[in-house]
């Protein structure tokens, strides 16, 4: 059986800033040699060249170090940076470490983690990348004692987009790449990997090579992808609710139906196990929300609920920032707090134009 788990919410002081990580170890909040993750937002571009996420990563990872932990072990803990915090989005990281708890027969929150195989620049896009990813879904949620897909509410995924040189490297070796526009490849990595999520959720029957980015009606709903340049396999994190675990949280899940849907950000923080009335508002939540985890996407036909937006034509600002910036300020007025995991490029991951909700609560 898997250990409890301890999750806490941090806010990050500058670029490189892991203070408030040390202040958890150090006040016994934590144990730095039983962090298992880290889910974070930073304060970059959120494109291809976000060196913000590698300055984050080391950060973290040289804190948990000097804490005492083994760097070998160090190294292999999955850190997963969302890069770019465009409008009141706050830089933050969410901490999950193991801890001891009585066991519980009430479903409570477990984390596991696994690796895929090498993702070659020619498997982006395609079904290679599908099976790959579905396999290290199915590893981690064995690893979080997981039996059930039901019992999976959040997928945090990190995957490798194309880049000049792996482009480079594909041709030399004879092969194909889905596209040569890196940016774009960003969109690609996430949307593949969400279909490769939902294989292994049981959520759509195997896809083909041509329903990739194409067919929006297949979807994940607790799918949440990220990509970088720092990685070449599929880094997996399952978070879900398991009897038997003990400790004090529980996850939900809903989806956004659209970029100002509050109700499904509700409806998620509700699945988690949190009463509360039919129109809750922020102080209803008492302090028990840890942090909501969001994917989110400009709707293809360039409206919101029937109004025309001019995003996809925005030829000076990407729509990726400002649905972000819509989006987290749609959230931060729920939570009532800016320190929001929300994410861009959502393809195959949620319904379009909207995306996938997860909420960690604390029941005490």
């Amino acid at each position: 059986m898997p250990a409890a788990i301890e999750v806490r919410k941090v806010p990050i002081h500058s670029v490189a800033d892991a203070s408030e990580l040390t202040k958890l170890i150090e006040s016994g909040v934590m144990d730095a040699g039983r962090v298992i993750a880290i889910i974070g937002k930073t304060e970059g571009n959120g494109g291809v060249n976000d060196y913000t996420r590698i300055i984050a990563d080391r950060a973290f990872r040289e804190a948990l170090v000097a804490a005492g932990a083994p760097a070998d072990q160090v190294k292999e803990i999955p850190i997963v940076w969302s890069g770019g915090t465009d409008g009141v989005i706050s830089p933050h990281a969410t901490i999950f470490a193991t801890t001891d708890a009585e066991p519980s027969d009430e479903p409570r929150l477990t984390v596991g983690f696994a690796m895929s195989e090498q993702l070659l620049p020619e498997d982006i896009g395609r079904t290679p990348m599908i099976e790959k990813v579905a396999d290290a879904v199915r590893v981690a949620m064995s690893r979080a004692g997981i039996e059930d897909p039901a019992d999976v509410h959040y997928v945090q995924t990190k995957t490798p987009l194309l880049t000049i040189h792996t482009i480079r490297d594909a041709k030399s070796r004879g092969k194909t790449v889905w596209t040569e526009e890196t940016h774009q490849s960003m969109d690609l990595s996430n949307g593949c990997t969400a279909l490769g999520i939902a294989v292994a959720l049981g959520e759509i029957e195997m896809p083909r090579d041509e329903d990739v980015m194409h067919d929006r009606s297949l979807f994940s709903s607790v799918a949440s992808c990220s990509s970088g340049v720092e990685l070449d396999q599929a880094q997996v994190v399952v978070v879900g609710n398991a009897t038997g675990v003990g400790g004090r949280y529980r996850i939900g899940h809903s989806v956004m139906k659209d970029a100002l849907d509050q109700d499904g950000i509700w409806e998620a923080i509700r699945a988690a196990g949190l009463d509360l009335p039919e129109r809750p508002r922020t102080s209803d939540l008492e302090g028990r929300l840890v942090n909501v985890f969001l994917k989110c996407e400009a709707s293809a036909d360039g409206q919101v609920r029937g109004r025309r937006n001019a995003m996809l034509d925005d030829s000076d600002v990407h729509w990726h920032r400002q649905i972000k910036s819509c989006v987290g300020g749609v959230t931060a007025a729920v939570t009532g707090d800016p320190a929001v995991f929300v994410s861009v490029s959502a393809a195959h991951q949620g319904p379009d134009g909207g995306g996938p909700v997860a909420a960690i609560v604390d029941l005490g």
